[in-house]
Parts: structure tokens; sequence; C-alpha cells
């Protein structure tokens, strides 16, 4: 556990940044090793089938995201304050909430699912192994919740260290069965999503039995679980806005998928591996966000809001000078990138537009997510679902929309990403600036 309530704060935001920075490559990893092994075993239709699946699952999971991660900032706030004993009360809620809210996606995704890729106009060639492929990974949604339930406690009270060890753990186990299942046993796309919900479920029973001898407040027993209405009502205030804006972004990325599989396979499947090129490329901002939200809720928990300005400043320094590294990298590199893919040269080059494109405006994708985090942090997550909503559904979809449909191709698409951004930051920079979110702390120990 980690306090962040003294000490220099760039230090403790970039120590605090790093193991975390790590799990998410390595969360990534689950993906990019699916499509790589697909793209070069199965082909461009399978990899435009496992492409196509993820908008419609982040449908599914977002909004049980959102609220789980108010429960997390609740978990911080009182880690912050001392209350142990809530912080406990706190676990055991988070823990029924993903068990039941997991099944329910399960079975809503697995009745669905066939209709939700008629509805994105789906080119018939790929709609089979996209169903096999999504209804297997939603097999797993128990354990794919349950270890990313307890990474998000052990976050909130300041361990961004141990769901590194069992992530990078479960990322090999899951490319020794993609490769097995795949290449050895010569399955489908069923292989690669059995590989990740056996390597996912692995991990969550690893993780509860290390915590269950060796932690100080996980203690994770079935029939001693107790749900508490009060903390999960905070959780749920705080947490649902997030889940909210979690959904818009999923439909309206499902959306975005539907523009895309307008224009056949190859823009599918370019597509689906441009978009986790640029996935990885994302992560170091998106983790010092993060990173910054759990020292936000920690330091206005601890009634010490003067620190926080000080770790905003610290965190736009790292974030600018690692966006700047990575962007040059990916315009540089973006074809080599997408080579590791596949060895199809028009999904090369498609893919290649759409990382030059994106990958120049990464620094707005970055200050648009520090702002936002300091809102989360505080509690204070209505305004970023409200700020998402109007820069996805008032610029990014429609832009996408009107200019593929005025220039004929793809390119439309991809500059519609960074004129949301653009948005999106200029929102969240003003709401910054009132300074009203240090208004919505749940905990209270004297005036802000």
């Amino acid at each position: 556990m980690k306090d962040m309530t003294s000490g220099n704060e760039a230090k403790l935001i970039l120590n605090f940044a790093l193991p975390m920075l790590a799990g998410n490559i390595f969360q990534q990893l689950y993906n990019i090793v699916d499509t790589i092994i697909v793209g070069n075993f199965l082909g461009k239709e399978a990899l435009a089938a496992v492409g196509a699946s993820f908008p419609v699952i982040f449908v599914l999971i977002s909004l049980i995201i959102g609220i789980a991660s108010g429960i997390t900032i609740v978990i911080s706030q009182y880690f912050g304050a001392g209350d142990l004993v809530s912080v406990s009360k706190a676990i055991d809620t988070m823990y029924i909430t993903l068990f039941f809210t997991s099944l329910v996606a399960t079975v809503a995704g697995i009745l669905l699912s066939e209709e939700i890729f008629l509805l994105l106009n789906l080119p018939l060639e790929v709609m089979p192994q996209a169903l096999t492929y999504m209804n297997i990974y939603l097999l797993g949604m128990v354990g794919f919740f349950g270890f990313n339930g307890t990474s998000g406690i052990l976050r909130g009270l300041g361990d961004s260290r141990t769901p590194v060890y069992f992530l990078i753990g479960s990322t090999l186990v899951n490319i020794i069965l993609d490769l097995l299942f795949v290449v050895v046993f010569g399955m489908g796309v069923e292989g690669v999503a059995l590989a990740t919900v056996i390597s996912q479920g692995g991990a969550f029973v690893a993780i509860i039995l290390y915590l269950n001898r060796k932690h100080e407040l996980i203690k994770l027993t079935i029939t001693k679980l107790k749900f508490d209405k009060r903390i999960f009502a905070q959780g749920f205030k705080i947490g649902l806005p997030t889940g909210l804006q979690q959904t818009f972004v999923a439909v309206g990325i499902m959306a975005i998928m539907g523009i895309v599989n307008s224009f056949g396979t190859d823009v599918i499947a370019a597509f689906a591996v441009a978009s986790r090129i640029d996935s990885i490329a994302v992560i170091p901002a998106m983790i010092l966000a993060q990173a910054l939200a759990t020292f936000v809720g920690q330091n206005l928990g601890g009634n010490k809001p003067e620190r926080v300005r000080r770790g905003v400043i610290a965190t736009i320094k790292l974030t600018t000078l690692i966006t700047i590294i990575t962007s040059a990298l990916i315009i540089s590199l973006g074809s080599l990138f997408m080579k590791a893919f596949t060895s199809d040269e028009t999904v090369i080059s498609i893919g290649r537009e759409y990382l030059t494109i994106v990958s120049l405006f990464y620094i707005i994708f970055a200050m648009m997510f520090i702002y936002n985090g300091v809102m989360r942090g505080a509690g204070d997550t209505l305004i970023p679902m409200l700020i998402t909503l109007l820069s996805l559904w008032i610029v990014r979809v429609p832009l996408a929309w009107f200019l593929a449909d005025r220039l004929g191709n793809e390119t439309g698409i991809w500059w519609s990403f960074p004129a949301g951004w653009l948005v999106g930051l200029i929102l969240a920079w003003s709401y910054y600036k009132t300074g009203n979110w240090k208004k919505k702390v749940i905990v209270k120990p004297g005036p802000l």
C-alpha cells in the first residue's frame, strides 16, 4: 500500500505509474499477440473478425468497468482518510458487484451478438468467425472482471506493482496457449479466444490465492463477503457517469466500426491492426492520468488540495515528453509495425495512413486525459461524461460519417479522431480552471 499524501509529487506519480504502465502493456499484449497470430496464420478475414468483435465486447463491459472504477475511487479516498473499516467493506462490495454484473454481460452478449454484427453491416464472409471468437471470449467474463477488479482495488490502496507480476505470468500463458492451439493443434479463432479465457481466469485465481495469504486487507472468502449498500451507492454515484461515458465511447466506436465495415475486409483488417498499435502508443498518457487520479483522490481525501495542483503540473511535463517521443516513433516506423501483423500490402498501406494521422495529435489526447483524471480522482465524474458525450457524438461520429461520405474513402474516418480529442481537451481544461471539481470529494475532513 502506498501513501501518496506526502513526498515529491512527480516522483510519486511516476513511480506509481511505472508498474501500471508495464501492467497495461502486458494487458494489451493479450490483444496484440492474438492479432499477430491471427494475421499471420489465419488470414485477413479472421483478422477482420477478431477486430470487429472488440468494439462489441467493449460495449458490453464498459458500464460495469465504470461502476467498478467508482468503487475504486471510494477505496482510495477512504484509504487516504485512514478509514480501513470502510476500505474493507468497499472491497467486499466491489467483488459482489463484479460477479453478478459479469454474468449479465456474458448472457446478454451471447444472445445479442449476431444481431449486433448484422446491425454493423459486418461482411457475411467475416460473420461466422466473429461470432465464434466473441462468444467464446464472453465465457471468460467472470475471470476478466475478477482480475481487473482486484487490480483496481490494489491501485486504490496505492499498490500498482502486485497486479503486474500476475499479469506478466498470464500474458506468457496466453502466448504459449495461442501458439499451441493455433499453430500446433490447427484451431482457428476459437483457439485464440480459448487461450485468452484460460489465461485471464488463471490470473484471477492465482492473485486471489496469493492475496488471501499475504495481504492485510484483501481476504476473498466467498461465504464471508458482505454487500454494503451505502458504499455501493457512493461508488455508483461516482462510477455511473464514468460507466456511461465508457458506454458512450464504446457505442461511438461501434458506430465508427459500422462506417469502417462499409469499406470492406481490407479496411476492417487494417483498422483492427492499426488500432492495436494505437492502443499501445497511448498507454503512457492514459496510465499517467490514472496515476494522477489516485494521487488526487488520496490528497483530497487527506485534505491536501495544494498538492493536487503540483501533481497536475508534474504529470503534464512527464506526459508531454513521452508523447513527443511516441508520436515520432509511430510516424517513422508505422509500416514496420503493421508488417508484424500482416503481409498484405493493401492492409499495411491503409493502416499506416491511420497511424500517421492520429499520432500527430497524441499530445491533445494526453492533455484531455490528464484533466479528466483530475476530475475522476476528486469524484467528479459527471463532467468528464458530458465532455465525452459532446466530443464523441457531436464531433467524432458525425464528422467520420460526413468526411467518409464526402471523400468516398476511409481517410475521413481517421481525421475524426483528433477532431474529437481537440473539442474534449478544450472543454476539460475549461472546467478544470473553474475549480468546481474540488467540491465533489466524498471524504471531507475539513474545508477545501
